[in-house]
């Protein structure tokens, strides 16, 4: 009976004891588990914000890479095509040339001085070529009343000529007396080139001056685009040279320009 008794009492001992120990560390062991789990949530949480940042940051490497593989693409497609089709395909890849490096004139009347001249042709006028608006740019150059084409290209040519004279009557010319108004007058914008004999007419304007009238002028404007050869040379002639009015440099002029 005494034997039961202590071993009863020490059965409920050890249970005490126990129970004072585990009540002992519990605390503990909720901190430890509650700071792992904060530990976790933390990590969940940026790992969760990473994931849209590396995401974005993939997918921009991979359109830069698909972009430059583009531009790879495109270049060896202009390669490939200016070996195919030649030179003449691969200057529409070069860039445009600047107006203000291409060859251009503009000319100015002067006193004109008749000269003879060849049978079959109108007299031949003279310009100047450096005061005033006159100008010769990017070697085009004017010498011995022609105007020198430097480079082979398409060219817009143009002239006004203005013409003035006194009262005349046209067809009716008395004994002794000149008429000084013609019929008409006609400009004649011609090209000299070495590889034709014979000068060739460009541009042609007539016009008729029959009417009576104390002091009359016409002008006569000409211009159009023609495809000039290198070396080629263009001068202006008229029917009269002594009806050319001189006067003003905004009234008689003649000037081409590549295009």
């Amino acid at each position: 009976m005494a034997d039961d008794l202590e071993l009863g009492f020490g059965e409920a001992a050890s249970m005490e004891m126990l129970s004072k120990k585990g009540c002992g560390r519990g605390p503990k062991a909720r901190a430890r588990l509650g700071a792992r789990s904060s530990s976790v949530c933390c990590l969940l949480t940026c790992c969760l914000v990473s994931l849209p940042i590396l995401t974005a940051l993939t997918a921009y490497l991979l359109v830069s890479q698909l972009w430059a593989q583009g531009d790879d693409c495109v270049q060896f497609q202009q390669a490939v095509k200016g070996q195919r089709f030649g030179p003449s395909h691969q200057r529409a890849y070069m860039p445009l040339r600047d107006d203000r490096d291409k060859p251009r004139a503009h000319l100015t009347v002067v006193r004109q001085t008749p000269t003879q001249h060849l049978k079959n042709q109108f007299p031949t006028l003279n310009w100047e070529h450096e005061l005033g608006l006159a100008f010769t740019k990017n070697r085009m150059n004017y010498t011995n009343k022609f105007l020198v084409v430097p480079e082979s290209g398409d060219y817009f040519v143009y002239s006004q000529i203005t013409f003035r004279g006194t009262t005349s009557e046209c067809g009716n010319i008395s004994p002794g007396r000149q008429q000084n108004k013609p019929d008409s007058i006609i400009v004649v914008i011609t090209k000299v080139t070495d590889s034709y004999p014979e000068p060739a007419q460009l541009l042609t304007g007539t016009k008729s001056v029959c009417e009576i009238s104390s002091n009359w002028f016409q002008p006569l404007y000409l211009g159009a685009m023609f495809s000039l050869q290198e070396g080629d040379k263009l001068m202006v002639n008229v029917s009269d040279i002594s009806l050319v009015d001189y006067t003003k440099e905004d009234k008689t002029f003649f000037g081409a320009f590549l295009l």
